[in-house]
């Protein structure tokens, strides 16, 4: 795959540009109202919160430029801890956090019922909630099938309308698409359950390249919002098989068609960046984290309408509310900086892996996420040895290997891998995850037999 790593600076500048003014559909805003508890069992109502909100131009209402998803809810034993869940949101809840995504498919099905569980404790008109049609299964997109997903989504949420909806996951071909969404009759079914108002808006997730991103939206479709990856690196990389997020948001912006922001960490990426990024970015500003600057340059885009941020832990929940409250845009000499690492980062050869866990399980036990994840760490900070010539390349080569046996067990390492491809599917990055393992594994080989 061929990669432009050249940024366009002038449209780099033009598109987050300071002092820009909102589009006439989406505009800068500021929580002002209330969000009622609907139980004296919880914490008290808040007065005026801070958060940044942008103007939703089919409701008129606020929307929190923080949104929540619900893809790492805290767990334990794979089973979603429902108590942790009603305290996160409680504390967003109180903090102007309004917007919340789940899908059928996350934590094993589970998510959507926990998250409907703890939403239902607040008035229906405090929130906003988004989840997907997800219907991934090849052998069945028939309209039977595809609307028992729908449908369900309604059963686990336990609402009687659904805010955002989307078409989940758009992947590469035009002919996938018509065959999920079109072909089934899904997509027209959609439409008229807005018309009906049982579906506020109506609008689908990207993960796929051009051909599949312009066919969605040149069908003859009103689409409320489109939700893209969307962070400062992938703002730089565009290819045939998988457009810059620079490229999709001037799309959509032309169209006036409002943008959902998931991945603005990059899986966490942009987050643990190594020591020589962090220096620099403490040298900056020792008061900004890693994931703040990422999150303030997804918030900075006029056309933003939230951006999403799965929260396991409460300290990651308030340094989010705390960074949006209200968002502070990144100036000029800001967006320059953040190329720049952007373009430090490209220098590494890592796993473009978001930790989606889309791929998971593998039928063969191996920890595929877990693996990219140690990998993209060595690689960053530059703890594997490049040949046994290389300086400490004993001691370099023991601390990669019981590391990764620590980080990643080893009955879930890269060697379980049968190229089955099963995953590959799956995945929303289009990684070959097979090309991969093998990668790992040839790695770990040469390093035990000490043939680098």
């Amino acid at each position: 795959m061929s990669t432009n790593n050249t940024i366009k600076r002038r449209s780099f500048f033009k598109m987050i540009g300071t002092g820009t003014a909102a589009l006439s559909s989406i505009v800068y805003a500021r929580a002002v109202t209330q969000s009622p508890l609907a139980s004296s069992l919880l914490p008290p109502a808040p007065v005026e919160t801070k958060m940044t909100t942008r103007l939703d131009p089919v409701t008129g209402k606020g929307v929190s430029i923080l949104g929540y998803g619900g893809m790492r809810w805290p767990s334990k034993d794979r089973r979603i801890l429902q108590d942790k869940v009603n305290e996160l949101i409680d504390v967003a809840m109180k903090n102007g956090v309004n917007y919340y995504d789940t899908a059928p498919v996350y934590h094993n099905g589970q998510s959507e019922k926990a998250m409907g569980e703890s939403l239902r404790r607040y008035p229906r008109e405090s929130y906003f909630i988004a989840t997907k049609l997800s219907n991934f299964n090849a052998n069945d997109w028939s309209f039977e099938r595809s609307k028992a997903i729908y449908d369900n989504s309604f059963k686990e949420l336990g609402l009687d309308y659904i805010d955002f909806y989307l078409l989940h996951s758009v992947g590469p071909g035009k002919e996938n698409f018509d065959k999920r969404f079109v072909n089934n009759g899904m997509l027209d079914f959609l439409q008229k359950e807005r018309q009906e108002g049982r579906i506020r808006h109506l609008g689908f997730s990207y993960h796929g390249n051009r051909e599949s991103f312009l066919h969605a939206l040149s069908l003859d479709v009103k689409w409320d919002f489109v939700q893209i990856q969307l962070n400062y690196f992938d703002w730089l990389q565009d290819s045939d098989n998988r457009p810059s997020a620079e490229y999709l948001y001037e799309e959509l912006t032309k169209r006036q068609i409002p943008v959902v922001v998931m991945e603005p960490l990059l899986g966490g990426r942009l987050a643990k960046l190594n020591d020589q990024l962090l220096a620099k970015l403490k040298e900056r500003d020792p008061n900004q984290t890693p994931a703040a600057w990422a999150f303030r340059f997804a918030g900075s885009l006029p056309n933003i309408l939230t951006v999403l941020s799965g929260m396991t832990y409460m300290e990651h929940l308030t340094e989010n509310i705390d960074t949006f409250s209200p968002l502070k845009p990144v100036s000029d000499a800001d967006k320059t900086f953040l190329q720049e690492t952007a373009t430090a980062m490209m220098k590494y050869p890592t796993v473009p892996c978001t930790a989606c866990r889309y791929c998971m399980p593998c039928p063969f036990n191996v920890d595929i996420p877990g693996n990219f994840a140690y990998l993209n760490k060595c690689i960053e900070n530059g703890n594997i040895p490049a040949s046994r010539q290389s300086a400490n390349y004993t001691k370099a080569r023991s601390s990669f290997l019981k590391k990764y046996s620590k980080s990643v067990p080893s009955k879930k390492q890269a060697s379980h891998c049968t190229a089955c491809g099963q995953c590959m599917e799956l995945c929303p990055q289009h990684i070959k995850i097979p090309e991969q393992m093998k990668r790992i594994n040839e790695l770990v080989d040469k390093l035990q037999n000490n043939t680098l």
